[in-house]
């Protein structure tokens, strides 16, 4: 049977996480990434990790692939160059935007500048209003004119955007036929209503037009990805993970670049979800560390929160996305001295190269890994299972010219370095939790990513969780979850209209609309008919709101009475959300939404078996929340045997990821050898 390869991507390490169903094994293996040339970490070490265990290629059937080179590239501006064209008096509504601050109360702070110049923004006689009437007839002698501007300005893509167009879409596709015609093939051209056809002018518009900006970037990185595969000698067709959770094909990855911007982060808690339903846990804050961030969701009742809004690089993007919330805090991130005289720690991250200072490849400035290594809680000798080598004097130098500077001890900046990092991570936590109206003290926390478990019982305990989890490949998750996605597609089709009991035969060719470009998509990537699924959403709010509620839509057809159910299901859904409810309001459909899903049998993963219980191989001095130093036991992760407990304090080491077990504080290992950390109560 081929081999299941899962790969991610991130900004200081990629992870391996290989499934060989026929012989009941999963291989694991991580290496630094190569942040210039991505792909050059995954064709290289896949090439590693075969060789290390006697594998061939052409024994790789299936290679999906998490990536977050859309997200770095949006940040570092290394993108495209894109035009925009839309109706007349609308040029400047990508600089315009909501007229909302970024942050309220930073009157300095501003939003990022327009991805397309001024100079770059055409104008085009053309409009339709909101009710499909049209005003005025699309001008293509002037669409035709402005052809010759856009070749001077050298673009690599051009942008249509019109009002309406999520309605009706007519104007611009012709106009993107006008100008595929016009201007040379090298130059892509894309209509808005294509990217994602909803409502709200400026985040269609921008959604679009980071798309377009991505499109190069992409479609170069992905077509060098899918060659170097194939010149490995595998006929895997690498799937790539999409931000809502699921997988697309590298074709479609390549037309709609904006789906994969947080696509590494989805796959990781796609992986906690399958993982928290086999343990028997309903609630849980997932808490991803890695090199240069850490991403925190929330899960309920086995359900991500999705959002149809996220911020990507300070742009708003309207697409569906696994609700992430990421802050620049990681392994890797820098501590520094801010002109005020104070300890700051991040955003900035010395990534895989040159890496924290211990790492020996001419980092000098002070990191979050640094001052794990001074304070004993990583290893001072190597990672990887021994393939990284530590210089733990090259970390103490680091953390004492810090010290210096502030005029602190050495050991009190190390420690102040975590608790300052740790702070970012809780406040993240708290966003997707207290300020969504969620008491985290009823969650399971789930730590993983390469620095999750050496962070998870400080923010557990700051923000009131008593039970953590570190899954059996902690510093793998996300490649690891990426086995537990599935090919999917959004589709969207917008009402706004009132949700009456007259409006059933409306909507229900709405629906049949929907499932006729589902089945389309379908086929095209060969799914079978007796694999293919469908959920359904709706997305609902009173007159004269500004935002709306997602609930469930029944599969079945929407006729009187299942209007009237799903109007009184939307009452009862705002009452829970915002205290209150208006029944005598008039409700308001805004768009009906589809996805898309290929049914896939998952493998449920095999307990451990009986063995003994793993002993300690020896013990160091370990700082935890005091500075007086303290002895904690060094266990091996694969000696642990299930059912095995562990009182702190205690260190677990292992390729991908070292676990703290705090003193006072008990670990359990599970059936499935995962470790459950049960925090001591705080007594007041």
């Amino acid at each position: 049977m081929p081999l299941k390869v899962g790969v991610d991507v991130g900004g200081t390490f990629t992870d391996f996480f290989v499934v060989d169903e026929e012989v009941g094994r999963t291989i694991r293996y991580k290496r630094p990434s190569t942040p210039a040339q991505p792909q050059e970490a995954i064709l290289h070490g896949l090439g590693e990790l075969l060789a290390l265990h006697g594998l061939e290629f052409s024994s790789v059937g299936s290679l999906f692939h998490g990536t977050t080179v859309g997200t770095n590239a949006l940040i570092q501006r290394r993108i495209g160059k894109v035009a925009l064209i839309t109706n007349e008096g609308f040029r400047d509504l990508l600089e315009i935007g909501r007229q909302t601050r970024p942050k309220v109360y930073d009157i300095h702070k501003d939003f990022p500048a327009p991805l397309v110049p001024r100079d770059c923004r055409f104008e085009v006689p053309t409009r339709v209003r909101a009710d499909g009437t049209v005003v005025k007839p699309l001008d293509e002698e002037r669409l035709r004119g402005l052809v010759p501007a856009l070749i001077d300005r050298n673009v690599d893509c051009v942008v249509v955007a019109f009002l309406h167009s999520f309605a009706y879409p007519d104007h611009e596709r012709r106009a993107v036929e006008v100008l595929r015609e016009a201007l040379p093939d090298t130059v892509h051209v894309i209509a808005s209503a294509s990217v994602y056809p909803e409502f709200r002018e400026y985040e269609r518009f921008t959604t679009a037009v980071l798309n377009g900006a991505l499109l190069t970037v992409m479609d170069r990185y992905i077509s060098e990805l899918v060659s170097g595969v194939k010149t490995l000698g595998t006929s895997a067709r690498p799937l790539i993970s999409q931000s809502s959770g699921g997988l697309m094909s590298a074709s479609m990855a390549k037309e709609f670049p904006i789906r994969a911007s947080l696509s590494g982060p989805a796959a990781g808690v796609s992986g906690v979800v399958h993982w928290a339903r086999e343990m028997g846990f309903r609630d849980v804050i997932t808490l991803d560390i890695g090199g240069t961030s850490s991403d925190v969701a929330l899960i309920r009742d086995h359900e991500p929160s999705e959002v149809s809004l996220q911020d990507v690089g300070g742009f708003p993007v309207r697409m569906p996305a696994v609700d992430v919330t990421a802050v620049g805090a990681g392994g890797g991130t820098i501590a520094w001295i801010d002109k005020d005289g104070l300890l700051k720690v991040g955003p900035l991250s010395a990534g895989a190269n040159p890496g924290p200072a211990c790492y020996d490849l001419g980092g000098i400035d002070a990191t979050t890994t640094d001052a794990n290594v001074l304070l004993g809680r990583l290893s001072n000798e190597a990672l990887l299972g021994g393939r990284m080598p530590i210089n733990p004097e090259l970390a103490r130098g680091a953390v004492t010219r810090l010290a210096g500077e502030l005029g602190l001890h050495t050991l009190d900046t190390a420690l102040g370095i975590l608790k300052l990092a740790g702070g970012t991570m809780v406040k993240a936590l708290r966003k997707v939790s207290i300020e969504r109206g969620h008491d985290p003290s009823g969650f399971v926390l789930f730590a993983f990513g390469g620095a999750g478990p050496l962070f998870a019982i400080d923010v557990a305990r700051e923000i009131g969780i008593s039970t953590v989890v570190v899954p059996i490949n902690p510093g793998l998750m996300c490649a690891e979850g990426l086995h537990f996605c599935a090919l999917t597609n959004d589709f969207v089709a917008s009402y706004l209209g009132e949700l009456a009991e007259t409006a059933g035969p409306a909507l229900e060719s709405l629906r049949d609309t929907l499932v006729a470009e589902a089945e389309s998509w379908f086929s095209s990537e060969r799914v079978p008919s007796d694999q293919r699924s469908y959920e359904w959403r709706a997305e609902l709010r009173y007159r004269g709101q500004n935002f709306e509620l997602s609930l469930p839509l029944a599969k079945n057809r929407l006729v009187g009475t299942e209007v009237v159910d799903l109007r009184q299901a939307f009452h009862v859904a705002h009452e829970r959300s915002y205290g209150f409810s208006m029944a005598g309001e008039v409700v308001e459909l805004v768009s009906i939404k589809l996805k898309a899903k290929e049914k896939i049998e998952f493998v449920r993963p095999a307990e451990l078996t009986d063995g003994q219980h793993g002993r300690p191989t020896g013990t160091r001095k370990v700082i935890f929340d005091q500075i007086q130093p303290v002895d904690a036991a060094i266990y091996q992760r694969a000696d642990l045997a299930k059912g095995q407990r562990i009182a702190g304090p205690a260190i677990i080491d292992q390729q991908d990821a070292t676990t703290l077990i705090y003193p006072g504080d008990t670990a359990f290992v599970d059936p499935w050898g995962n470790i459950i950390i049960q925090l001591r109560s705080e007594v007041a």
